[in-house]
């Protein structure tokens, strides 16, 4: 059975230059990283700002094209990209792949109804998702995924009319809708209250655990990497510096990833 992700020797770099000038020098954000999840586990992606992990999320899904030369991304055994191309297999890979950002990536004026239903675009004719012609066991299905994320209620409102918890579970029953096998989430807490927060990583445990989908979802908040997700890959200058278990992250641990300042800005004793 072939692996979840399976991630070789990915590398990118980005051009810096002023606007109107030629590149004056490349930034490394992902150096020569190389990871495998081979089963639905939750993957907490942590690291510094700056260290990698938006552009490791993005590039597993083909919105960024890794470096000339970078080893294959493949995703449930289909090749999203390899060598700085993108993979022919990289569609399908898609339809089974989740997205859920900070900006909640709804469409303001569209029903929360329909924003959800969106996630079955990938496994119904184009036409029918054009215009809205959801069928009956579509509409359930929809129904019942707002249900699970307790916002069933809100089906009617538009999207714009919502609060951000709302919609950030909106964006988690429109995976559920999808039937993702994967999902991968970046930021999705950081624009949201603690409660709210804690409510949102609680319906991805739920994902992974009642319906056994992988998650992987980058974190500036260690505390709730180290509570919701049971493996942590630290992320520094575009390396990986720390691969294993939530609990294996020390204070020490965590001061060599971020520098001294972790011990005042974490909000408990990490040891």
């Amino acid at each position: 059975m072939p692996s979840l992700v399976d991630v070789q020797s990915l590398s990118k770099s980005f051009a810096l230059k002023a606007p109107g000038e030629a590149p004056t020098r490349h930034f490394k954000a992902l150096d020569d990283v190389s990871f495998t999840l081979n089963r639905p586990q939750r993957v907490g992606l942590i690291g510094p700002s700056g260290s990698g992990k938006s552009t490791l999320l993005r590039s597993l899904s083909g919105l960024i094209v890794a470096d000339e030369g970078s080893g294959p991304i493949t995703v449930m055994g289909r090749t999203v990209q390899a060598d700085g191309r993108l993979g022919a297999e990289v569609r399908s890979a898609r339809a089974d792949l989740g997205m859920i950002a900070q900006q909640f990536n709804l469409v303001g004026r569209l029903s929360l109804f329909t924003n959800v239903a969106l996630g079955l675009l990938g496994r119904i004719p184009p036409v029918r998702g054009l215009f809205g012609l959801w069928t009956a066991e579509e509409k359930q299905r929809v129904m019942q995924a707002l249900d699970t994320v307790g916002i069933a209620d809100k089906a009617s409102q538009r999207a714009k009319t919502l609060s951000g918890g709302q919609q950030q579970r909106g964006a988690i029953a429109r995976a559920i809708v999808q039937d993702a096998r994967l999902l991968l989430a970046d930021e999705p807490v950081a624009s949201l209250d603690p409660v709210t927060a804690r409510k949102v990583m609680e319906l991805l445990v739920h994902l992974n655990e009642e319906r056994g989908v992988g998650v992987i979802v980058t974190l500036h908040q260690v505390d709730y990497a180290m509570k919701y997700c049971d493996r942590i890959l630290a992320l520094k200058d575009g390396k990986i510096v720390y691969d294993g278990p939530s609990d294996g992250l020390s204070a020490d641990r965590l001061t060599e990833i971020y520098g001294p300042e972790i011990e005042q800005a974490y909000w408990r004793d990490p040891s």
